[in-house]
């Protein structure tokens, strides 16, 4: 035995010890609890009796389930919104941050927004965009605009919960794709200011390719964060005005802690699950994420 293997497997055991207390958490915290909401899809359970095997038939109540849909559709709503204007102002403030200034202060102003829990954010925004007493409408109202119910009509509701959260998340955003920016080498930009390219060219023809891999890799965790939106609709909206914003996981909310049917609320997660896996795979492979121009 060389002394390389012999080193080899003497750096196993403390590394097993140090991966051991991670092991733990993600088994008791994640593993155990998504085996067990996958067991539960399949039964009648409501915590005052116990569960009572029904086979498929939750999954087929959800398939005729209308405001089930209703969420799903109202989810991918604020999904489009969210994500849509999210990345485009990210994008933007990254490229700006990387072109002018790459001072820590700016990061760490821009990261600010993230750090503050969502339901202190939304409760802010929510007093702040009050159609009697909010300041936003106070200012609209000096210009003429009458006021504005932003989180009490059906057409402003959900838009306007995205774009708070559009707020709370673009400056976390900007930072994953400045990161990105900032590993793209000079010497590709030096090479197309030679050949005369102009700004626009260069940001679409050279930086946009080589952030492949980190706008991929931004755009799943983002559109996965976004299907899971719960604590901005549950502090300002509570799934209202009629169901213009009860999203997919306010409605599974709803299923196991008011209806108590714990059973039907876990099929309902367990196709959520499905979604944002199959989503998942589909942007990696589009954007061909394991890939660079770079190689």
């Amino acid at each position: 035995m060389t002394a390389h293997s012999t080193r080899h497997r003497s750096d196993i055991r403390p590394a097993l010890l140090f991966l051991l207390p991670a092991g733990f958490g993600f088994v008791l915290f994640y593993a155990w609890p998504a085996l067990q909401t996958f067991y539960l899809s399949f039964t009648d359970y409501s915590l005052l009796a116990a569960p009572n095997w029904v086979g498929t038939q939750n999954y087929r109540d959800a398939l005729g389930d209308a405001r089930f849909g209703n969420a799903l559709l109202v989810t991918v709503e604020y999904v489009v919104i969210n994500i849509g204007v999210q990345t485009v102002v990210a994008l933007l403030i990254a490229v700006l941050m990387h072109r002018l200034t790459k001072s820590s202060l700016v990061r760490g102003v821009l990261l600010l927004p993230y750090l503050i829990a969502n339901v202190v954010v939304a409760l802010v925004w929510y007093n702040m965009l009050d159609a009697q007493l909010g300041i936003v409408n106070a200012l609209l109202s000096w210009v003429g605009v009458d006021p504005v119910a932003f989180f009490g009509e059906t057409s402003t509701a959900i838009p306007t919960i995205a774009l708070v959260n559009v707020w709370r998340h673009m400056g976390y955003t900007a930072l994953l794709i400045f990161a990105g920016l900032q590993a793209i080498p000079r010497s590709v930009y030096e090479a197309a200011a030679i050949d005369g390219a102009s700004e626009w060219r260069v940001f679409r023809s050279v930086t946009l390719p080589l952030l492949r891999p980190v706008l991929a890799m931004v755009l799943v965790l983002t559109v996965i964060g976004s299907f899971q939106i719960f604590d901005t609709v549950a502090v300002t909206t509570k799934g209202g005005p009629v169901d213009a914003t009860r999203v997919i996981y306010f409605y599974i909310y709803e299923k196991a802690f008011q209806q108590f049917d714990f059973g039907y609320a876990a099929a309902l997660s367990v196709v959520l699950f499905l979604i944002l896996a199959g989503l998942a795979v589909a942007q990696l492979r589009l954007l061909r994420a394991g890939s660079s121009d770079l190689d």
